[in-house]
């Protein structure tokens, strides 16, 4: 393909300048990504089990077929995705959970199924309506409300947890629910988003919203935390304090649950997200979980309809550019993608590889 160039001439000097197209740039910057999306996708392939599963999960099998589908392959024309669904399938139980108990400390039913979900969804199988259906009325069921004696004063009320006994609701777990939820359309006047708001609130770093005690002797930054107990993974120790991969989580969740971005709540997570922008490291965490901020970021931009963010310094960035560079620079050479610091599975290449693949998606969505 031929390099597109300006003409510009400058009268004053007589000259004739060469300047490259805006748009090159652009094209550049895509093609980089596809290159590495498909290098990465071929890595998978290559890696997925005779059961088709990836690790024999099906949460990492889920967010495997999601991002190939993401990326533009079908069941109809990818065996990969075929046989991924269909290791999904087989785990669905009769409550609508979909999971394995092949080792109960793994079994985790809301994760599985929240990102199972998801997966299916994104298939576009009128024949997995069935199951879609069940796994979410089973997520629902599964959100802390009055059904299960918490009142909306407990602070458990509107979350959702891994589904293991005994269970306590976090922000993880609740954002990958309700975006499952939202991708596979459940209804908009479902008390599952109401529901969430109150949790939501109980999670984020903001006084004027959150009715929790730890919030009264936090910051107050806008950001989110893991739970509504007080409870951070940040490496700042001490206080409970925002980082990076919860507040884009509760960012996306309350647009998802329908509050706008004007809100004071939206608006206080998008401030912190301006003065904590990071492609280099995961904000408040440093390196650990950074492909699962990477992948919630993405996601997060893309719900919320930015395609630039400025810092409160007037710096702006093309989020998603700067994103394509640092995630292909990171690629291995056999296509994969993996974490030196190996905190929350991130020493897994089929699990962080799906990560980035589903970052990238998002990153060259048009």
């Amino acid at each position: 393909m031929k390099r597109r160039t300006l003409i510009v001439t400058i009268a004053a000097l007589g000259a004739t300048v060469l300047l490259p197209r805006p748009a090159a740039h652009a094209q550049d910057t895509r093609k980089q990504a596809l290159t590495s999306i498909n290098r990465g996708i071929e890595y998978l392939k290559s890696t997925q089990e005779e059961d088709g599963s990836w690790g024999k999960y099906p949460a990492v099998t889920a967010l495997a077929v999601t991002a190939l589908l993401k990326n533009g392959r079908t069941e109809a024309k990818e065996p990969a995705v075929a046989k991924g669904v269909q290791y999904i399938l087989h785990a669905a139980k009769p409550n609508g959970a979909i999971y394995s108990d092949a080792d109960p400390a793994l079994a985790m039913p809301n994760y599985n199924t929240a990102l199972c979900l998801m997966a299916l969804a994104n298939v576009r199988n009128p024949a997995y309506l069935p199951v879609i259906r069940k796994a979410q009325k089973y997520l629902e069921e599964s959100q802390f409300s009055g059904g299960d004696g918490k009142s909306e004063n407990d602070p458990m009320y509107g979350g959702i947890g891994y589904g293991s006994k005994p269970d306590r609701p976090d922000l993880s777990n609740l954002q990958m629910a309700l975006e499952a939820l939202k991708e596979s359309s459940i209804h908009s006047g479902s008390a599952v988003w109401t529901k969430a708001v109150v949790f939501l609130q109980r999670v984020q770093n903001l006084k004027e919203s959150n009715d929790q005690e730890w919030v009264k002797t936090a910051s107050g930054d806008g950001g989110f935390i893991y739970d509504s107990k007080g409870r951070s993974f940040s490496e700042s120790g001490g206080l409970p304090q925002s980082y990076g991969s919860m507040t884009y989580a509760g960012l996306k969740s309350y647009l998802y649950a329908g509050v706008d971005k004007s809100d004071p709540r939206a608006k206080a997570a998008w401030d912190w997200i301006r003065a904590n922008y990071s492609v280099t490291e995961h904000p408040g965490m440093g390196d650990k979980s950074l492909y699962y901020y990477y992948h919630t970021m993405a996601k997060t931009f893309r719900v919320y309809g930015a395609s630039t963010i400025e810092e409160p310094n007037g710096a702006k960035h093309d989020w998603s550019k700067e994103l394509i560079a640092q995630i292909t620079t990171r690629q291995k050479s056999d296509g994969s993608w993996i974490n030196a610091n190996g905190r929350f599975w991130e020493d897994r290449p089929a699990l962080v590889t799906s990560y980035s693949l589903l970052a990238l998606a998002y990153c060259t969505k048009k």
